[in-house]
C-alpha cells in the first residue's frame, strides 16, 4: 500500500475518533443540562457527593483539612495551622509558583507561604505526602439580623495514602510543629532584657539583641573554645536526656577571672551561638525572694539569664558573712550597699529560684554567674548541679593572641610573634589591652607597625611588674635580699633600658 493512502486512512480514522468524542461529550453535556434542570436539589447533591466518594475509593487516598481558624465562632487562629505554614515555607520557596510573602515584627527575615490553589511534596520516614492550600467561600448565619454573609476560609490539606492514615498522620503532625519550632526559633528577632525595679508589672524590659561576638571572633586557646562549644551544643540537643534522668532543662556556667578577661563577650557568644534570648538579672533592683521567683518564672525557654558580678551584687556568701564579722571597714562597706539596694534577696532565695522546684517552670535555659573574685563565692552556690561549667577566663596566652591577630590584622605569621611569646609568658595582659594594641588607629598602621605597638606595651608592662617587685621586696625585708638577687633585677633592667635604646 502506498504511503500516501496509508497516511489518509490514518488520517480519516483518527478524525472518526474525535468525532466519537465529540458525540459524547454533547451527550454528557446535554444530559448534565436535563438534570440540572428536572431533578431535585438535593439528588444532585447526593449524586455529587457519591462521585466524590467513589474518586476518593478508587485513589485510596486520604484529605486531612487544616482550617485557618477554629473554635465555636471561628474568630482563633489555629496554632496548627500556623505551625503548617511555617514548617511549609522552606518547601514553598523552593518548588511553589506563587509565593505569598509577610514581616512580622518577631521575624528578622521575610516569611514565605504557598498561594491559594498551589501544592508542595514532602517525604517523612520514607512516606510521600501532598500538601494543597486551597480557600473556600462559605456562608456563615449571622444572628443578629437573621440573614447570612460570605466568610472566606484559608486551610491546609494534607494528602496521605489510605494505609498511612493512622499514628503516620499523627506522628508527621508533631514532627511539623517541631520543626516549626525550631524554625520560628532560628528566625526570630532574639532580645535583651533587663529587669525593672519596683513595681509588680512589666518586670522585664526589653531591647533588640544584635551583639556581633562569637566564637569565631573570641580570642581563647582553640581547644578550649572548641570544649565549650561542644558542650553547648550537647546541651541543646539533650531534651530527652534531661526528661530520662528527671532534671530541668537547664545548665549553669560560671565564668571567673580578672577584669577585662572576655567574660560579657562570653556571654554574648553563648547566646549567638545558641540562639538563645539574653535576661540580664539584677538583684540589687529585686526586692525580695518572691519578685526573684517571678522574674525567673518569667523568662521564657531558649534563654540565658545572666547575674554579673555574683560577689559585689548583695551579699550572698557565707565568707562574706563571716569577714563582715571580723572586718569594721568591710561590715561597714557591706552595710552602705544594702541601704543603697534595698533588697532582701537571700542566698536561698536565690539558690530556690534557680536550682530548686520553680527551676522546673520552663525549659532549655543557660544560667551564667561572672564573677572577679572566685573565692569569696560561697560552696553551695557554684556546686556541681548548679553552675556544672566553671570556665577560667585568664590573661591572653599567645594562643589567644594569634586569634586577635588573625582578627585585627589579618596576620597568622610575623617576625614578631616570637617576641609578643616572650613577652606574654613574662607579662600578664588581658585579651581587651592587646587587642586595643593592635587595632589600627589611623589608615596608615599596617601590621608591623601594631605588633611593634604591642611588643613596646609587653616590655613597659614588664619593667613596671620588676620596679613593684624591687619595692616590695625592699620594704618587706630590705636586710635580707641576697646581693645576688639585686644583680639580676639590676641586669634585668639594663637589659630593658639598653632594648629601648636600640629601638
Amino acid at each position: 500500500m502506498p504511503a500516501s493512502s496509508f497516511s489518509m486512512a490514518g488520517f480519516s480514522r483518527l478524525g472518526e475518533s474525535w468525532a466519537e468524542l465529540g458525540s459524547a461529550l454533547a451527550g454528557l453535556m446535554f444530559m448534565h443540562a436535563m438534570l440540572q434542570q428536572y431533578m431535585p436539589t438535593w439528588f444532585l447533591s447526593y449524586l455529587s457527593s457519591l462521585t466524590k466518594k467513589l474518586l476518593n475509593y478508587s485513589n485510596s487516598k486520604v484529605q486531612i483539612s487544616v482550617s485557618e481558624f477554629s473554635g465555636d465562632r471561628m474568630n482563633k487562629r489555629n496554632q496548627l495551622y500556623l505551625d503548617i505554614e511555617i514548617y511549609l515555607s522552606g518547601l514553598a520557596s523552593a518548588h511553589a509558583r506563587r509565593l505569598k510573602a509577610d514581616m512580622s515584627n518577631k521575624s528578622k527575615t521575610p516569611v514565605f507561604s504557598m498561594d491559594d490553589q498551589q501544592e508542595v511534596t514532602d517525604e517523612f520516614q520514607g512516606v510521600k505526602v501532598r500538601w494543597i492550600s486551597k480557600k473556600e467561600n462559605r456562608r456563615r448565619s449571622n444572628s443578629l439580623n437573621n440573614d447570612s454573609t460570605p466568610d472566606e476560609t484559608r486551610f491546609y490539606e494534607l494528602v496521605v495514602h489510605e494505609n498511612e492514615r493512622g499514628k503516620f498522620a499523627e506522628s508527621y503532625l508533631l514532627h511539623v510543629r517541631e520543626k516549626a519550632q525550631e524554625i520560628s526559633a532560628r528566625n526570630r528577632q532574639r532580645k535583651l532584657y533587663s529587669n525593672k525595679s519596683g513595681g509588680y508589672h512589666s518586670l522585664w524590659t526589653d531591647v533588640i539583641f544584635d551583639h556581633p561576638a562569637s566564637f569565631e571572633k573570641l580570642a581563647m586557646d582553640p581547644i578550649k573554645k572548641r570544649e565549650i562549644m561542644n558542650d553547648l551544643k550537647k546541651f541543646s540537643s539533650s531534651k530527652d536526656y534531661y526528661a530520662k534522668i528527671g532534671q530541668a532543662w537547664k545548665r549553669g556556667y560560671l565564668l571567673y577571672g580578672p577584669p577585662g578577661t572576655g567574660k560579657s563577650t562570653m556571654i554574648a557568644c553563648i547566646a549567638n551561638y545558641l540562639g538563645y534570648d539574653v535576661y540580664f538579672l539584677e538583684l540589687t533592683a529585686v526586692k525580695n525572694n518572691s519578685q526573684l521567683r517571678e522574674l525567673i518564672m518569667e523568662t521564657s525557654s531558649k534563654s540565658v539569664i545572666v547575674i554579673e558580678d555574683i560577689d559585689c551584687s548583695l551579699n550572698l556568701t557565707g565568707q562574706r558573712r563571716k569577714l563582715s564579722s571580723k572586718d569594721p571597714v568591710k561590715k561597714k562597706k557591706e552595710d552602705e550597699d544594702k541601704e543603697v539596694s534595698n533588697s532582701n534577696v537571700t542566698l536561698s532565695g536565690l539558690l530556690n529560684s534557680i536550682d530548686g522546684l520553680w527551676s522546673h517552670c520552663g525549659s532549655e535555659k543557660i544560667i551564667v554567674f561572672t564573677t572577679n573574685h572566685l573565692e569569696d563565692l560561697d560552696p553551695a552556690l557554684i556546686r556541681t548541679g548548679r553552675m556544672d561549667k566553671h570556665i577560667k577566663m585568664s590573661y591572653c596566652c599567645f594562643e589567644a593572641f594569634k586569634e586577635l591577630a588573625k582578627i585585627y590584622l589579618d596576620t597568622e605569621s610575623h617576625v614578631l610573634f616570637d617576641d609578643v611569646k616572650a613577652l606574654l609568658n613574662e607579662v600578664n595582659m588581658t585579651p581587651a589591652v592587646v587587642a586595643e594594641n593592635l587595632k589600627p588607629k589611623c589608615a596608615e598602621d599596617d601590621a608591623d607597625t601594631c605588633l611593634k605597638k604591642l611588643v613596646g606595651a609587653l616590655q613597659e608592662a614588664r619593667g613596671k611588674a620588676v620596679d613593684e617587685v624591687e619595692v616590695k621586696d625592699v620594704k618587706a625585708e630590705p636586710k635580707l635580699i641576697a646581693p645576688m638577687k639585686v644583680m639580676k633585677k639590676l641586669m634585668s633592667k639594663l637589659k630593658l633600658k639598653h632594648k629601648k635604646a636600640e629601638k
